[in-house]
């Protein structure tokens, strides 16, 4: 078991693809001394439990470059680290029943455009052509992306961990965080469970248990934990190679392709927040409605398996992205409400400039934790 170091440069508190990502990209930099604590295995928190989409199709402009900035990162990864992380960039494609959806989605089609993302707007015939699981009953249009997919999450935290180790890093894991030291407006130690690590620099990515690192450190991180969860079928024959990730906008179902079968999803608007993450059926006549209506093949298919997560979910369903004002050299990256996993690389790569005092390659100031205080929301709409 790695011993914890008696003092650190940079703490990072969380293991997952945020935690390591921001350690390997520290750590590359040049940056001495960096540490991350895990309190169990690496990515064995929400990371694990991702349905592992990647994609640049958003509303918001930062959430476009920050996915777009990301994809290319994911491409270049096992180049870049020896790690295969299972890319598949099959496209996303969303169906959309409501004119409201349509408008919605050509809006963001045309800023996507705009930033360089090569997504479109298609009709029913198409979207049943790209994805034959589907029926077009009702359907009014879709959106897709060829360049997005999905990948292997587990795989990505792995491939930064053995990265961030090769250039310096210290990972620790079964290591517990109790408390943040600070001497006035100054970060002294981090305190775990199995000794303390003197440090003037704490980083949170620590997913839903973000709330409560930040509150070691009297830093206000509006997040709150929100299970998701996630059904696998049994093998499907004849299933394209290249399904896209698919979601019917209105119900939030989800499908791609999990080896030879399925791997299926949806919101379930009757989730209370917090931390349970055992699975219960009370979310299956509603996800057998929803492939009812929009995928019915799917209801003769067979669940063999599934498991639930935890989004990190904040106000308004974006990520909490910067550094405290009022606590010296805390830094956080957190709140991503679903779509943490997919930005993971661009994060790393911001959270480094910031702790550098480098200009990041996107301006992350509207994702300041005190936007709230502000009252200056950003919302996002194209949520999974």
């Amino acid at each position: 078991m790695t011993a914890v170091p008696a003092r650190a440069e940079v703490v990072v508190i969380g293991g997952g693809v945020m935690g390591t990502s921001i350690a390997c990209h520290l750590a590359r930099a040049g940056v001495p001394d960096v540490v991350l604590v895990e309190r169990d295995e690496l990515a064995s928190g929400s990371t694990a439990r991702a349905a592992g989409g990647v994609r640049a199709q958003f509303s918001d402009e930062l959430n476009i470059q920050l996915g777009a900035r990301s994809l290319e990162a994911f491409a270049r990864f096992e180049e870049e680290t020896g790690h295969d992380i299972g890319l598949q960039r099959v496209g996303y494609l969303f169906l959309l029943s409501t004119p409201g959806e349509v408008e919605a989605f050509e809006a963001g089609v045309r800023l996507q455009n705009a930033l360089g993302v090569p997504s479109r707007m298609t009709d029913p015939a198409e979207a049943r052509r790209l994805a034959p699981l589907i029926t077009t009953d009702g359907l009014l249009a879709a959106a897709f992306s060829p360049d997005d997919g999905h990948c292997t999450p587990e795989a990505v935290v792995h491939g930064y961990a053995a990265a961030a180790r090769r250039h310096g890093a210290t990972i620790v894991r079964h290591c517990e965080v109790t408390g943040i030291d600070r001497r006035g407006d100054d970060i002294t130690a981090v305190v775990t469970r199995r000794g303390r690590i003197a440090t003037s620099t704490v980083v949170c990515a620590a997913g839903a248990w973000s709330r409560a690192v930040g509150a070691m450190a009297a830093v206000d991180l509006p997040v709150q934990p929100l299970r998701r969860q996630i059904a696998v079928t049994e093998p499907i024959p004849g299933l394209p190679p290249d399904l896209p990730m698919t979601i019917d906008f209105t119900s939030s179902l989800y499908f791609h392709t999990e080896g030879p079968g399925l791997l299926v999803g949806m919101s379930d608007p009757d989730e209370e927040p917090g931390f349970a993450t055992d699975t219960h059926d009370r979310w299956i006549p509603r996800l057998y409605e929803a492939m009812e209506r929009r995928a019915p093949t799917l209801l003769d298919v067979r669940r063999t398996g599934g498991w639930a997560g935890l989004y990190e979910i904040t106000p308004d369903h974006n990520a909490l992205i910067g550094e405290a004002a009022h606590v010296s050299r805390f830094l956080y990256a957190t709140g991503f409400s679903g779509h943490g996993f997919l930005q993971g690389p661009a994060v790393g790569e911001v959270v480094r400039d910031l702790y550098l005092g480098q200009d990041p390659f996107v301006d992350i100031a509207p994702l300041r934790a005190e936007r709230f205080a502000a009252d200056a929301p950003r919302p996002e709409v194209n949520l999974v």
